[in-house]
């Protein structure tokens, strides 16, 4: 796998309008994924890590595009075989965990498949222009899976 020599990988998409914004995301994220080595053809783990990877992608763009006034860049960082998403958007409002609900309800599920696909995820406020990031890490296919209680530092 790519990207496994402790350097960084980084790749950032900057998004005008809401118009097809989370097909361009996962497109994005997909080229990312294969070129890092997530895909291939032939190994089931790697293609269910990116394909997690994916609807991850479309519940945190498709929750700015709903409550957050839309993205206005998706970052994908990658190192030692953890990525990391960074979803940027103009709202101050940070994601929250709503009251228990019918799983039988259409929508209100974003929050729960953060909490069930990704390894960590959280919010914090953008230091420049107002508005939030929320991220995702999720470790790729065969990589050390980092204890979900960790945090990063003004993460």
């Amino acid at each position: 796998m790519r990207g496994e020599t402790g350097a960084e990988e980084v790749r950032r998409l900057e998004l005008r309008g809401a118009e097809g914004v989370v097909g361009r995301c996962r497109d994005f994220t997909a080229a990312a994924l294969a070129d890092w080595g997530w895909t291939p053809a032939r190994d089931e783990e790697a293609r269910e890590v990116a394909d997690d990877v994916l609807l991850l992608v479309s519940e945190v763009v498709t929750n700015a595009c709903l409550h957050a006034g839309g993205p206005e860049e998706i970052v994908l960082r990658h190192r030692d075989g953890v990525l990391r998403v960074e979803v940027a958007d103009p709202s101050p409002e940070h994601p929250r965990r709503g009251g228990p609900r019918p799983s039988s309800l259409p929508g209100g599920h974003g929050v729960m498949v953060l909490d069930r696909l990704a390894g960590r995820w959280g919010s914090r406020t953008r230091e420049t222009g107002g508005g939030k990031v929320v991220w995702l890490e999720i470790a790729g296919p065969g990589a050390i899976r980092p204890p979900s209680d960790l945090r990063i530092p003004g993460a």
